[in-house]
């Protein structure tokens, strides 16, 4: 089952790293991760996409709350969140094609950040599935190139308090 993990950890040298090792170390696989600073900037979101079954899931986010810079995990798939992604998707242009792809580009409510005579760069936000539909929808145009952002995800109508953990020796 696809598990949404949103890790806190102080913005260090670092940080990301004993993340990633604690992962692969466990032979847990990521599926996607999305890092950057929050509203304080001594702290970054890491939002973490893994499978697993509860009890995987329940090592994973004891492993993930031992590691030294880590604040505050939290499995979002319990919870009411929104989660979105950002793909830039590469296109083929041919001739007559391109009121069809501003059409698609239209009902995905995307941007077009990049036109030649040749392709299409396409902007597309939003949940996951929406994503692949769109791809699904533009793969006949032939997908040039393509680039995900993995999703980034809040717990829907509540704030997380940031908290550094105290340094105990």
């Amino acid at each position: 089952m696809k598990h949404t993990i949103s890790v806190l950890v102080e913005n260090h040298f670092g940080a990301f790293d004993r993340v990633a090792t604690m992962f692969s170390g466990k032979g847990f696989n990521i599926k996607s991760i999305s890092v950057g600073e929050t509203e304080i900037s001594e702290v970054s979101r890491m939002t973490i996409v893994t499978d697993g079954d509860d009890q995987i899931i329940d090592q994973v986010v004891k492993q993930l709350n031992r590691l030294v810079d880590t604040i505050k995990v939290v499995d979002l798939s319990e919870t009411y969140h929104v989660e979105r992604e950002l793909a830039l998707i590469s296109v083929g242009m041919h001739k007559g094609s391109m009121e069809e792809l501003k059409n698609i580009c239209d009902i995905f409510r995307g941007n077009i950040v990049d036109i030649t005579i040749k392709s299409m760069m396409i902007e597309i936000t939003g949940p996951p599935d929406k994503i692949d539909a769109a791809v699904n929808v533009l793969a006949p145009f032939g997908i040039k190139e393509m680039a995900r952002t993995g999703i980034v995800a809040l717990r829907r109508g509540e704030q997380v308090k940031i908290q550094k953990k105290e340094n105990v020796t």
